[in-house]
């Protein structure tokens, strides 16, 4: 089995010049900034010249920075590097170092979106979405979050739209519901009971089931009608769902944005007349 990046800087450390030591060791300490900093950045922290620095990512077998930076991502990404793992905190951690961290991992998370979220899934959720009359967003915990985020958009394009955490509340609202309108759930385990219990009651009313949740063996996917799946990159031992709301949200406004290019001119007109009303309010 091939060497990890940061496997093969640790096994090569003692073969490095002085200089490429500094590099190497600072790197091995910060690996998971690296994706951060400039390589100006990386020469002044570890108190060498860019070229040192260069020399160093040669002597890794690569040929820039910048290639050395996208390799360590990737490499990290796929093992699930995330700051929602608490094992990734440091005692010595500052407020900015946290920060970066924070922006690191939903980069991360967005990049592996891209590899997961499915094309055709994608256009059937748009064309769903864009002839439904009514739309009902549920989602608990974490996931409510992106349901309310997605019911305020769609209300601006005309669309009668309805969000709430309460699981009996929905069940009434959906019971209106008919194969024209939709019901958006947001679920990132996709195990939640009364999550599960919502989906099976739309899909025996004939009522569309849009399912956006983590790329698993999840229940609710079997139940939904269209899957808009993210990567799972969650962890166990988390601080909070971090990364899976980032996803959600991205999915939200590409779905917003989407319906938004399709809709009729009246529909737009209305929208700008609301939008010049809420400017002049703010005058």
């Amino acid at each position: 089995m091939s060497l990890t990046l940061l496997q093969k800087i640790n096994e090569k450390a003692d073969s490095l010049s002085r200089a490429e030591r500094q590099v190497a060791k600072y790197i091995l300490d910060h690996a998971d900034l690296v994706q951060t900093y400039t390589i100006s950045e990386i020469s002044t922290n570890a108190n060498v010249s860019q070229a040192s620095v260069v020399r160093f990512c040669k002597r890794m077998g690569i040929e820039s920075f910048k290639t050395f930076q996208h390799t360590l991502v990737k490499e990290m990404s796929s093992n699930n590097a995330n700051i929602n793992d608490v094992s990734l905190l440091r005692e010595n951690d500052t407020p900015y170092q946290l920060f970066q961290k924070v922006t690191m991992s939903n980069k991360f998370a967005l990049d592996s979106l891209v590899q997961t979220l499915n094309k055709k899934e994608f256009e059937k959720a748009v064309e769903c979405l864009s002839l439904a009359k009514k739309i009902a967003f549920f989602g608990v915990g974490g996931s409510s979050t992106a349901a309310l985020d997605a019911s305020n958009k769609f209300a601006k394009l005309g669309v009668t739209t309805g969000m709430n955490t309460d699981f009996h509340t929905v069940i009434s609202y959906i019971s209106n519901f008919t194969s024209e309108d939709a019901l958006v759930i947001f679920s990132t385990s996709g195990k939640t009971k009364d999550i599960l219990e919502m989906a099976s009651y739309a899909k025996k009313i004939n009522v569309p089931v849009l399912a956006i949740t983590a790329y698993t063996k999840s229940p609710l996917l079997k139940i939904a009608s269209i899957q808009l799946c993210f990567p799972d990159i969650e962890h166990d031992q988390r601080i909070g769902s971090m990364a899976s709301r980032i996803m959600q949200l991205n999915i939200v406004d590409a779905l917003y944005l989407s319906v938004f290019h399709r809709i009729d001119k009246k529909t737009i007109d209305k929208y700008q007349k609301a939008r010049e009303e809420i400017l002049r309010l703010r005058r």
